[in-house]
């Protein structure tokens, strides 16, 4: 967007653009939202930035009015699989509170002086400053959604020390701690405020929202691991510090229809990398309208978009778990993939007594490559070769040889993936489309897809890849699932195999007539 179509858009205070830019006003000194209600400014005192982190480098602060940090984040990280891109993904989970801006800069192959002076070029705020906003969204997240004490509040965001949160959040938003808790309107859901270990937060988004995206979650839930259904999601998860049990629920009754993240037990040094993954699994970060208008422009797809409006590509909560799943999943229904993944699924950590995922109805963490390496071969059934070629890629990546994450771009991904024995385009394409968050992933030999498109409306003239849409092909590979399921009068049961027929290397297939693929895992 140049300066005008940005100006035009906080002229109409467009809620769609929250998070994708920040104005910042010369003549008070502060930036804003571009929705906010405080009269437009005029276009000589404006300047747009990138991110709220770079309007903190050039010495705004916050709007007390309409609270920037209080939006959806951009689409524009997955859009984007330059450094910049793939720097804040990882930024965006924790990385640098991992690893350190050398870790984040050695991953992405450069130095860490070349990595500064590339996102202060690109985004206009070097890594620690993008990292300090990142906190200060997660702080004020805290403050005005639970009863926290502030100094739990400020090493959950990941603050090292109560004198460094009280700066930041005095610099950012012109408020003490306690002022800016003082600001937090009732929630619309659970309306009490949590504990430190238990903790209910909603999650802004974009409108409009399908809910279908849980329906999509249910079908593939690891009994003891995940529970869920048509407006709820539960599950167990592994995090740097700790183990976490969470739930993520939809409200349709609320105001705007509330989604709420209840987290029942969490080191808080976690919390904000909780945030970032949850946010990716339900792809709170899209602009779904500006998919739906893309989509929309193709008459296959017009009817469809009409009917499901807001439609989410799933994302991953753990890249490692995702590829074990996705290979699994290859030349089987869904159903038969969660059997498998049930059995494989014993080989993971119990929760110890007394620990809060009982009481959600789990019992156990999904397995590491490490422990799925070890026990996997007694636990897993089926062809002989699907289950050496699991086997491998667990031993590859319990060994360090296969490293990927939220960092990769579609190249580098697919760079690491394909060497595996039993993994091929589809694969990686669906790998792609839920670790990396890739919006532009065409899978053209899923079977599903293919249903899914005999489903849909004749076109004559059309791309067969659906590239008229580009960069929204992921989306487009949703609604075509989805018309293959509704089709068979099921919204998450495909029957038929919809994965990678044709995608295994040659010298993995059996010399016989290919099966019809089968439904993503």
């Amino acid at each position: 967007m140049d300066f005008w179509q940005r100006y035009r858009a906080i002229d109409a205070r467009d809620p769609r653009f929250d998070g994708q830019f920040f104005t910042a006003v010369r003549s008070t000194g502060i930036y804003c939202r571009p929705s906010c209600p405080a009269r437009t400014p005029k276009a000589e005192n404006v300047t747009f930035y990138e991110t709220s982190a770079a309007a903190h480098e050039a010495g705004y602060r916050a709007c007390k009015r309409c609270l920037p940090e209080a939006v959806p984040g951009t689409p524009a990280w997955n859009l984007r699989s330059d450094i910049a891109g793939r720097a804040m993904r990882l930024i965006n989970d924790g990385a640098i509170s991992r690893v350190g801006v050398e870790g984040i800069a050695t991953r992405l192959g450069y130095s860490s002086r070349q990595l500064n002076r590339i996102l202060s070029h690109e985004l206009g705020a070097g890594p620690l400053s993008l990292a300090r906003a990142s906190r200060a969204q997660t702080a004020r997240t805290l403050l005005v959604s639970t009863s926290m004490k502030l100094s739990d509040v400020a090493f959950a965001a990941g603050f090292n020390s109560v004198r460094q949160f009280n700066d930041t959040i005095n610099e950012v938003f012109a408020l003490t701690p306690t002022a800016l808790r003082a600001t937090a309107k009732p929630l619309d859901h659970h309306g009490t405020r949590g504990e430190a270990t238990s903790l209910t937060l909603n999650l802004p988004y974009r409108e409009p929202f399908d809910t279908g995206i849980f329906d999509f979650l249910a079908a593939r839930a690891v009994p003891g691991v995940e529970v869920a259904n048509s407006s709820s999601y539960t599950r167990t998860l592994r995090l740097p510090r700790g183990n976490a049990a969470f739930t993520v629920e939809y409200d349709a009754g609320a105001r705007g229809g509330a989604l709420t993240l209840a987290v029942s037990t969490l080191d808080l040094h976690d919390l904000p990398v909780l945030l970032s993954r949850v946010r990716r699994l339900f792809d709170l970060d899209a602009d779904p309208v500006a998919v739906d208008e893309a989509l929309a422009s193709d008459s296959r797809l017009g009817q469809p978009v009409r009917d499901i409006p807001g439609i989410r590509v799933p994302g991953a909560v753990d890249p490692q778990e995702l590829l074990v799943r996705a290979m699994i999943g290859q030349q089987i229904t869904v159903a038969a993939a969660r059997t498998a993944l049930t059995q494989l699924s014993v080989a993971g950590t119990r929760l110890p007594e007394g620990h809060a995922g009982h009481a959600l109805g789990l019992d156990r963490l999904f397995p590491t490559a490490e422990e799925i390496a070890r026990s996997g071969r007694e636990l897993l059934k089926g062809p002989q070769r699907r289950i050496d070629s699991v086997l491998a890629a667990a031993a590859a990546m319990a060994g360090g040889e296969l490293d990927f994450d939220y960092g990769d771009d579609p190249q580098t991904l697919a760079d690491k993936l394909l060497p595996l024995p039993g993994v091929g385009p589809w694969t990686v394409g669906y790998v792609a489309m839920r670790v990396i968050g890739d919006p532009d992933v065409f899978l053209a030999n899923d079977a599903a897809v293919r249903n899914g498109l005999k489903n849909l409306a004749a076109a004559e003239g059309l791309p067969a890849d659906f590239r008229n849409v580009s960069p929204w092909r992921s989306y487009a590979t949703m609604h075509l699932w989805r018309a293959a399921a509704s089709k068979r009068g099921s919204a998450s049961e495909p029957r038929e195999r919809s994965t990678a027929t044709g995608e295994v290397p040659a010298n993995q297939r059996r010399p016989r007539r290919p099966r019809p693929a089968g439904s993503p895992g």
